[in-house]
């Protein structure tokens, strides 16, 4: 039997609005997260349509063309952000430079979550021994400076995309591990876990069913603050010569070939920088508005 139609509006009142038009609502009004996840969309398109989008051979050596000036300090079209010290197009480095920034951020970040997560996740829930070793452990990993410890490990296996990924996500499992833990305590003594274990449901049942999916909205945000870190964390490397070798593409190792010619041509560094900067604010923003939006007191 159907509701005629002029009745539709009342019950909608009565009712009040749906799970999903809150949600709809919720993320259509933040202004950060909007910001944020558009930015981030458009450097995923970019970095995968790269070969379509960039103009040039990012690799390819000019020596007669080298130093043109970006187009908005009298360049020409032909390179709209100019060339580098080799005669290498620099928007198309860039372009390609957003796939490397990405792959790292977002590798390193699942390596490091998954780590973390587990140790804190079985930290929080069962207590006791584990939780004494996993506190040790984070203890023993917040004492190692990541960055004095990434370069030493980079130096001695050598610089490559694969070691610095391998490396970052080794090294920024502490926060996600700190953080789970931390909500894993306060959710296991929620009725309904105690309800769930009554029930005979098994451990990996509870932990999965009862208390993943209301610790969720943290790991969202630890998730996009390592990302953004490890993406910082690279660019420092390559920008030391330690970290992604050229010619790969690399914002980092852009910054670091441009730094000697910084006070004559601060194109060079600026416009890395300037890329770099937005993408990790607005990864930051993103983590930040989606914790808003999926937060368990704002779901109803």
């Amino acid at each position: 039997m159907s509701v005629h139609p002029t009745i539709d509006p009342l019950l909608e009142e009565i009712q009040g609005p749906t799970p999903r038009q809150i949600l709809r609502k919720r993320v259509t009004g933040h202004t950060g997260l909007l910001f944020g996840l558009g930015v981030v969309l458009l450097l995923v398109i970019v970095a995968i349509l790269a070969p379509l989008l960039s103009p040039h051979d990012p690799y390819i050596q000019d020596l007669t063309n080298r130093m043109v000036k970006p187009v908005f300090m009298g360049g020409t079209w032909e390179h709209p952000l100019g060339t580098d010290h080799l005669g290498r197009d620099y928007l198309s480095r860039l372009i390609y430079g957003a796939r490397v920034s990405l792959l790292i951020g977002a590798v390193a970040a699942l390596i490091s979550g998954v780590i973390g997560t587990a140790m804190g996740v079985a930290a929080g829930y069962f207590g006791g021994k584990v939780d004494a070793v996993v506190t040790f452990l984070i203890n023993v990993r917040l004492a190692m400076p990541v960055v004095l410890v990434a370069l030493a490990v980079v130096a001695i296996l050598g610089g490559s995309l694969q070691v610095v990924i391998g490396v970052l996500g080794l090294l920024l499992w502490d926060r996600f591990a700190v953080v789970m833990r931390a909500s894993t305590l306060q959710v296991r003594r929620r009725e309904y876990v105690a309800a769930a274990q009554a029930i005979g449901a098994s451990t990996p049942r509870v932990i999965l069913s009862e208390i993943m999916p209301n610790i969720v909205n943290n790991l969202i945000v630890i998730v996009t603050l390592e990302m953004a870190h490890a993406i910082l964390l690279e660019a420092a490397l390559s920008f030391l010569g330690l970290g992604v070798q050229p010619p790969t593409p690399s914002w980092g190792l852009m910054v670091s070939e441009g730094k000697n010619m910084m006070l004559f041509e601060p194109w060079l560094v600026l416009i890395p920088g300037i890329v770099l900067f937005i993408l990790v604010l607005a990864i930051n923003l993103m983590g930040d508005g989606l914790r808003d939006v999926t937060a368990p007191e704002n779901r109803s």
